[in-house]
């Protein structure tokens, strides 16, 4: 029951920060070369859209394990 809880807990916070962010970026390396001593390589910026219904459905399936966990 104690694992049940804690996923129910990580869901909402998850959900919570998905509504509060609704997207996070990260960068990495798409391109590198290397010719003689020169070495080149290329960053991008990538950008992931958290959508709105997903987490409102993690905040929903964190209440309800919460629910479920007390009722047992």
């Amino acid at each position: 029951m104690r694992r049940l809880k804690i996923a129910a807990i990580v869901l909402i916070a998850a959900g919570t920060l998905g509504l509060i962010y609704g997207a996070f970026s990260y960068t990495r390396e798409t391109h590198h070369a290397k010719v003689g001593p020169v070495e080149v390589s290329v960053q991008e910026k990538q950008t992931v859209n958290i959508p709105v219904w997903g987490s409102v459905g993690a905040i929903a399936a964190g209440t309800l394990l919460l629910l479920v966990g007390r009722k047992r």
